[in-house]
């Protein structure tokens, strides 16, 4: 049951748009089931990243520079970029009530890399993400 509810949350994450239900399955057994209170600091901005979170349920605050500025919640994914990138977290975000989260280690992550369906998957969902975000901008 609790697997199920993974797999539920991964589905809406971009990251993993084109993985097949089996591939989903491989990732939720991946990620650690964490539940936290209100007020949890699940990134901190300016901070290197070592794991992302997948919102299984609560909302949190997304703000950068001390504004906020988006609240996240179900099925939304907190710090894969860091994850990717090893840069440094681009905002703090601070659970606004309990939540349960879906936790994605950088060790766990490297090891999803290695398997060549879900690579291509996510650097495919990658590739179409950076396309919208370039669109959305004015030349």
């Amino acid at each position: 049951m609790a697997a199920d509810r993974k797999i539920e949350a991964l589905q809406s994450v971009g990251l993993f748009a084109g993985c097949s239900k089996k591939e989903l399955a491989s990732v939720a057994r991946l990620c650690i089931s964490l539940d936290v209170a209100e007020g949890f600091v699940l990134t901190t901005q300016g901070t290197r990243g070592d794991e992302c979170f997948v919102i299984g349920t609560g909302d949190a605050e997304v703000a950068i520079d001390g504004e906020a500025v988006a609240t996240v919640g179900p099925g939304d994914c907190i710090g894969e970029m860091s994850l990717l990138d090893g840069g440094p977290r681009t905002a703090t975000v601070t659970a606004l009530g309990p939540m349960t989260l879906y936790l994605l280690s950088s060790a766990e992550f490297r090891s999803l890399l290695q398997t060549n369906a879900v690579a291509r998957k996510i650097m495919i969902s990658l590739a179409q993400r950076l396309r919208g975000a370039e669109t959305d901008r004015p030349h």
